[in-house]
């Protein structure tokens, strides 16, 4: 099973004991699977339609839970089909859930509390989300009719202080979270605890990787810098004994060239540890780098004798 399928099997088996919120989640299903169809003599029926089991017994059980109401299912290929027959029961329904009181996601009262805004994303989720394997990258997105709907999920995430962006996709406007904090948050949001810790044990152990890679990155990148930088002192050291000799050289700059062309191996601070007496390691290096200076005013001078 995906992660996405773990995570909603996880918010599946959650059922709010409170009827406000149980109608709050209802209305986040219905509002993205559900519709009210007419079946005559002004009569109506309300149906859902689902092609994820574990959405379809969830709807189903909210429905019992706050309404005591049967539902009437069946399958055809993929899709679950759930009814409300009973006209009245329909109608009841549709006025608790506060169905067509405009062109919104959902009506402000029925997610005034903050319970009820938690189960209404919970809800949403279920029906349009999904979110990516932490180990393969961070993902979450929940996938909206219309602009204004999902602009609506993205000012309830907020209530929340979880940033979510919009990308219109196809015929859907999706809004999604890439943030691995920010999915954390809204797991926990929806309650889906252990899938959360499922998350932060995979994005933890990708960060201390990462961390790892970085730090052995960089001391790589500082051994090749020294040794680039120690064979470059050995060249110039040995120019400087090939064209002159030592003897031209004041003592402590023949003393640190010797040491160095018997020793190429070793840290500035080794080198300085061997000096008599002993220097610290910006006293090596300024010797060093010395050397550097004269070995290039002897090629300068070599160049300018060959012309």
């Amino acid at each position: 099973m995906s992660f996405s399928g773990k995570v909603k099997e996880e918010l599946g088996g959650q059922v709010s004991r409170a009827r406000h919120c149980q109608i709050a989640e209802l209305a986040a299903l219905f509002s993205c699977c559900g519709k009210m169809v007419p079946e005559g003599d002004g009569k109506f029926s309300a149906k859902f339609v689902t092609e994820n089991l574990t959405v379809a017994r969830k709807y189903s059980i909210l429905v019992k839970k706050a309404f005591q109401y049967s539902i009437e299912m069946s399958v055809r290929g993929h899709q679950y089909i759930l009814y409300i027959l009973d006209e009245e029961d329909a109608l009841t329904f549709s006025k608790a859930l506060k169905l067509g009181e405009g062109k919104t996601l959902v009506h402000e009262l029925v997610v005034q509390r903050s319970c009820c805004k938690r189960v209404f994303i919970r809800g949403l989720f279920l029906a349009c989300g999904s979110v990516s394997d932490p180990a393969r990258g961070y993902h979450l997105e929940m996938a909206l009719g219309s602009m204004g709907k999902a602009r609506e999920v993205i000012r309830l995430l907020q209530a929340f202080e979880i940033e979510a962006k919009m990308v219109e996709r196809k015929k859907n406007y999706i809004v999604y979270v890439k943030e691995g904090a920010r999915i954390v948050d809204l797991l926990n949001v929806m309650g889906a605890h252990v899938a959360l810790m499922d998350f932060e044990n995979v994005r933890i152990l990708k960060e201390v990787r990462n961390s790892v890679n970085r730090q052995v990155n960089c001391e790589t990148a500082n051994i090749k810098k020294t040794v680039s930088a120690a064979a470059r002192q050995i060249e110039d050291i040995q120019y400087i004994r090939d064209t002159s000799g030592f003897g031209t050289l004041p003592k402590g700059l023949a003393e640190i060239a010797i040491i160095r062309l018997e020793h190429a191996e070793v840290s500035l601070k080794e080198l300085g540890g061997m000096l008599d007496p002993p220097i610290g390691k910006s006293g090596v290096n300024h010797r060093l780098r010395k050397l550097s200076e004269i070995a290039q005013e002897m090629r300068n001078r070599d160049d300018q004798s060959d012309e």
